[in-house]
């Protein structure tokens, strides 16, 4: 992703705001790391657009609150498929 970070910066918030993405979703959409991502959001976005850092601020807590969520449905999703495929193979 390139062009100025500035520019950058504003489009992973609307990005983020729009979708609820993730800072993981929204690095791997734009091609860019994690850790750009969010230093984008939370250092630069705060001198560039208040109101945007706000409303993504919004997101990051949301999804900080349902990680375990997530990090527990990605779990069961892996057994399952372990299960699934050892009852797939015959001994």
């Amino acid at each position: 992703m390139k062009g100025l970070p500035e520019e950058r910066t504003i489009r992973l918030a609307q990005y983020m705001i729009e979708n609820g993405a993730t800072v993981r979703q929204t690095a791997e959409r734009f091609g860019i790391s994690k850790s750009t991502v969010h230093k984008d959001i939370t250092t630069r976005l705060k001198t560039l657009n208040a109101v945007l850092y706000d409303s993504t601020q919004q997101v990051l807590r949301t999804n900080k609150q349902e990680r375990h969520i997530r990090g527990g449905m990605a779990t069961r999703a892996k057994y399952q498929a372990r299960a699934d495929k050892k009852s797939s193979h015959p001994l």
